[in-house]
């Protein structure tokens, strides 16, 4: 790290500090040659998503849009505010957790749809009935079926 004020590259770290839940380090610096002091601070790299859509078009990763999918899935249902936070962030940490940078919106579809089932099958069956894109009552008894067992 070189020095702000006369650029000298030797310079010691005086103390370090986690901060932001951990995700961000602040380290206070000083200049071996000119003594000046200053502050530094090393941030995780946020991973930028794209979503690829089934158009082939592509947008930002959006967690409030996962949300707002979710909530209408569990309206009137007992699934709380908190349920849903945390299967946002658990489907979030997933796709995160691969490491790339382009996702289908498919793979977002197929975690959320595993979340829901496993928190409220009628929830479930509502995001189902518009992700799965049920052609008629058929397809819906065969879900509602496999969901029996």
């Amino acid at each position: 790290m070189k020095c702000p004020k006369c650029l000298n590259d030797d310079t010691k770290v005086l103390e370090s500090r986690v901060s932001q839940e951990g995700r961000s380090v602040r380290r206070r610096r000083s200049c071996v040659s000119c003594g000046y002091r200053y502050t530094t601070y090393e941030k995780e790299e946020e991973l930028q998503m794209q979503v690829e859509k089934k158009d082939d078009s592509f947008e930002a990763f959006s967690r409030k849009k996962i949300a707002k999918a979710i909530e209408a899935a569990c309206i009137k249902r007992p699934v709380s505010v908190g349920d849903i936070d945390a299967m946002v962030a658990k489907i979030e940490r997933s796709l995160l957790e691969r490491g790339e940078r382009v996702i289908t919106s498919r793979e977002i579809g197929d975690l959320t749809i595993d979340h829901l089932k496993a928190i409220d099958h009628v929830a479930y069956v509502r995001f189902a009935s518009i992700y799965k894109d049920f052609k008629d009552p058929d397809e819906f008894r065969q879900e509602l079926e496999d969901l029996r067992r």
